[in-house]
């Protein structure tokens, strides 16, 4: 049995990983803050998969201590940690003048800390495995947005760490990848007024927005086992979006 973390993978893009693992077989623990979330994704995916374990964990990937636990705690019922995905993301989009110290901290610590916290915390099992993924979720917008210095930060900070562990766990046979999505359908998208979703899709070169299938199939990609010489790197999943400047 080949075995799944995804962080923030109770709704939005965390739960399209996480369901494209259970149908590729991993059992798969979904790390939330969110604890009737992961309850309804809990009961979503058993439905569509009733022979694949799924295993919903209430943690605060900011806490060291609680990520630790958590990582243990998977660990110890599965007795390996094949992939971690860390998906986990918040935005506090603003202008630099006017966001206080609580929207960068908090935008920093939710995706960029939790990421060097689990990584760390995993990193241990997968050396004694002598194998194991990380697929770190980055964004498009790493290569900067307007209001988005906190969250550029961090995804750019995401990347950086990335490559970093990819040369720190080659010889333990672990690869560390990334992915920069571009816009996808979550709640936040569907939030938006009519008009700015259209605006927002014409942005993009392939004139759609993006699925969380979409990100899904590039971590499968990164996850196969036959892809063992493939480590540093990142793919970007956002219909031809990082190729130009968008106005939007």
């Amino acid at each position: 049995m080949r075995t799944a973390i995804v962080t923030g993978g109770a709704r939005g893009i965390g739960f399209g990983i996480a369901r494209a693992l259970m149908g590729a077989g991993y059992a798969t623990a979904l790390f939330d803050l969110n604890e009737t979330a992961l309850a309804e994704a809990r009961d979503a995916l058993t439905r569509e998969f009733p022979d694949v374990q799924v295993m919903p964990v209430t943690v605060n990937i900011t806490e060291a201590a609680a990520v630790a636990e958590a990582i243990t705690q998977v660990q110890t019922a599965w007795g390996r940690i094949d992939l971690l995905v860390n998906n986990a993301g918040i935005v506090r989009d603003k202008r630099i003048t006017n966001m206080d110290e609580t929207d960068w901290d908090d935008v920093i610590s939710t995706n960029l800390r939790s990421n060097f916290l689990t990584c760390r915390a995993v990193a241990p099992v997968m050396f004694a495995q002598g194998e194991g993924r990380i697929v770190n979720i980055s964004s498009r917008a790493w290569l900067g947005g307007f209001g988005q210095a906190n969250y550029s930060a961090a995804k750019g900070g995401v990347v950086s760490l990335t490559r970093s562990l990819a040369l720190e766990f080659a010889s333990k046979g672990v690869t560390v990848n990334a992915i920069a999505p571009g816009i996808v359908e979550t709640p936040m998208f569907a939030s938006f007024e009519p008009g700015v979703q259209e605006k927002l899709r014409q942005s993009v070169p392939r004139k759609r927005i993006g699925r969380p299938d979409d990100i899904a199939r590039a971590v499968l990609f990164f996850a196969d086992p036959a892809n063992d010489y493939l480590t540093g790197q990142l793919i970007y999943v956002c219909g031809g979006r990082s190729l130009a400047s968008p106005s939007v």
